[in-house]
């Protein structure tokens, strides 16, 4: 059985909530702490807050980034991301432009990725997640989504927001595997709330967990 501390560290403990006040996220941030969680996921609004509630752990911040339909132009999420980074944020979770993708204009869609992407060379020890929404997208459209993502040089590719539709998979986690290979990141997020759902996503090839819900998952493992 995996140690609640290995756990840990592979869950992004996260309020998207367009609702979430200054004292969510301070909570947020304080179980972060207490759990050992690789990150924080917030809104860039509350960015630096959780950069000032943070400073000194070992918790890193993660913003969204063209949040939550990933239809902005790819150089205003370029700097909305480039802000973010300034501020304090080091992971960033990006939507894809689902309408290009459907569209077929690949370009677009690796592009705007790679605008993000190319905050490394500012912020070289940024890791940017690609959120592809596979509730709305067929087989076909999730290979493609994740090939261009990996093209353009994500770290991960991440299942969905959690908020529009869908929830996170076996099928998408094996399949997104199977695409990307081994040596990038995959993120399951959606609906994944008890400890028994997290451990069957990370069998089936996640390596990282998003989800609100991180104490209680992890609380189910005895210390």
């Amino acid at each position: 059985m995996i140690s609640r501390k290995e756990l840990a560290k592979m869950i992004d403990h996260t309020n998207i909530r367009p609702t979430a006040t200054a004292e969510d996220i301070k909570q947020l941030c304080g179980e972060a702490i207490k759990y050992g969680f690789n990150c924080v996921v917030v809104n860039p609004t509350y960015v630096p807050l959780a950069v000032k509630l943070l400073k000194g752990a070992a918790v890193k911040v993660c913003a969204t980034v063209g949040f939550p339909l990933g239809v902005t132009l790819s150089k205003v999420k370029a700097y909305e991301t480039e802000i973010v980074a300034e501020i304090g944020a080091r992971e960033f979770d990006m939507v894809i432009n689902l309408g290009a993708l459907k569209s077929k204009d690949y370009d677009l869609v690796k592009n705007d990725v790679k605008a993000v992407v190319d905050i490394k060379h500012a912020h070289p020890n940024s890791i940017i997640k690609v959120i592809i929404e596979t509730g709305f997208l067929s087989e076909e459209e999730k290979v493609v989504a994740c090939k261009l993502s990996k093209e353009a040089g994500a770290d991960f590719v991440k299942t969905s927001t959690g908020l529009l539709v869908g929830k996170a998979t076996i099928e998408d986690i094996k399949l997104m595997r199977k695409t990307v290979g081994p040596n990038m990141g995959v993120k399951a997020s959606g609906g994944i709330r008890a400890l028994k759902q997290a451990l069957a996503m990370i069998e089936a090839g996640a390596n990282r967990i998003g989800t609100s819900t991180g104490v209680q998952i992890v609380e189910e493992i005895p210390e």
